[in-house]
C-alpha cells in the first residue's frame, strides 16, 4: 500500500520510527512532514497529507502532531477526508471499519511507540464494512458537498 505520512516538529522522533515500521511491512511510504525540530506549523502538513490522499497519490494517509487534534482538523477540511485521531487501537480498528477513515492520527505527545504501532497495525489490517455503515458516509458526503459549493 503507498501511504502518505506527515507531522509537525513534535513528531518528527515518532514519524521517523512509524514510516520505518510501516516500510518494513512493505508498505511504500511518502513523507509530507518536517525532517526537523525547528518549530513549524501543523495545517501546512495536515493538507499536504489529506491533498495526496484525496487526489489518489496515496491510498491513506498518517498524520502525527503533539495530539493528533490539530493536525487532523485541518486535514478534515480538504473535501473527502475523514481523518481520525486515535489514542488506542480499538478505536483506530473502528474508525476504518466504521467511518471509512482514510487517515489515522495520533499524538506523539500522547501515545507512546509501542502503542502508536498497535494503532497503525488496527487501522491499516481493518476494511470499512459498508452496510449501514455507507448511508452514515454518504450523510458525512452529503454535509462536505453542502458546505464546499
Amino acid at each position: 500500500m503507498k501511504i502518505a505520512i506527515g507531522n509537525d516538529h513534535a513528531a518528527v522522533e515518532m514519524k521517523n520510527e512509524i514510516k520505518a515500521y510501516l516500510e518494513s511491512k512493505g508498505h511504500e511510504v511518502i513523507n509530507f512532514g518536517t525532517d526537523t525540530s525547528d518549530s513549524c506549523d501543523y495545517p501546512v502538513y495536515g493538507q499536504k497529507v489529506a491533498e495526496a490522499v484525496a487526489s489518489g497519490q496515496v491510498e491513506e494517509g498518517v498524520l502525527i502532531c503533539g495530539t493528533g487534534i490539530g493536525i487532523s482538523l485541518a486535514a478534515n477540511k480538504v473535501p473527502g477526508i475523514r481523518a481520525a485521531v486515535c489514542s488506542e487501537p480499538v478505536s483506530a480498528r473502528l474508525a476504518k471499519q466504521h467511518n471509512d477513515a482514510n487517515i489515522i492520527a495520533f499524538g506523539a505527545r500522547i501515545v507512546g511507540l509501542e502503542e502508536a504501532k498497535a494503532i497503525v497495525d488496527a487501522f491499516f489490517d481493518a476494511e470499512f464494512e459498508g452496510g449501514r455503515h455507507q448511508r452514515r458516509i454518504d450523510l458525512i458526503t452529503a454535509v462536505e458537498e453542502k458546505y464546499n459549493k
